[in-house]
């Protein structure tokens, strides 16, 4: 991945690329959360291109993938597991419902609850779904070597746990809007 300057993009860092957008003076002091602004969405973009070509959105796979390994889930068990809401999970589980790749069925041990499964026609999909993550994942990294690859996968772990604590520990917007102000302990 590349930087930018806060100067429309001006100043390519490291190989010599400039960034798809420019950085906008108000996100220069959040240099690495601009770039991964970016990329997330760049991803997201390619994701949905290659999902769409066999009948999925973007997350559905992962919630196929989950149920593919794990078997029949509770809705509310693939929120947690998605780290997701229930008003989304229940969207993504009805359009999936109505391609024909999940359906549900009563739960043995709990009348109020259904369970969702994989259907056969789905079966047919993971391999396809397996092909589109690999050819994002050369997308993504093409031109990397392995201990780059390694490097770039560390990386993003260790931001994703920094995150996760943050979460845990409850240092939201709130947190920034003290500094902002002067405020804070």
């Amino acid at each position: 991945m590349t930087q930018s300057t806060p100067e429309a993009g001006k100043g390519p860092a490291g190989i010599g690329q400039e960034a798809t957008v420019p950085v906008p003076a108000a996100a220069s002091s959040g240099p690495v959360s601009h770039a991964i602004f970016r990329l997330a969405r760049l991803h997201r973009m390619f994701a949905g291109q290659l999902l769409r070509r066999i009948g999925l959105h973007p997350g559905q796979e992962l919630v196929m993938m989950h149920l593919w390994e794990l078997g029949p889930q509770r809705q509310t068990d693939l929120v947690r597991l998605m780290d997701s809401d229930a008003a989304t999970m229940t969207r993504t589980v009805r359009r999936l419902e109505q391609a024909g790749f999940v359906r549900r069925r009563p739960s043995p041990t709990d009348k109020r609850a259904s369970l969702i499964e994989p259907t056969a026609a789905s079966h047919a999909l993971r391999r396809q779904v397996e092909q589109v993550w690999s050819h994002l994942e050369d997308l993504s990294t093409a031109g990397l070597s392995d201990e780059e690859r390694t490097a770039a996968l560390h990386t993003l772990e260790r931001l994703e746990q920094n995150l996760v604590r943050a979460a845990a520990e409850g240092d939201d917007a709130g947190a920034a809007g003290a500094t902002a102000t002067g405020g804070g302990a």
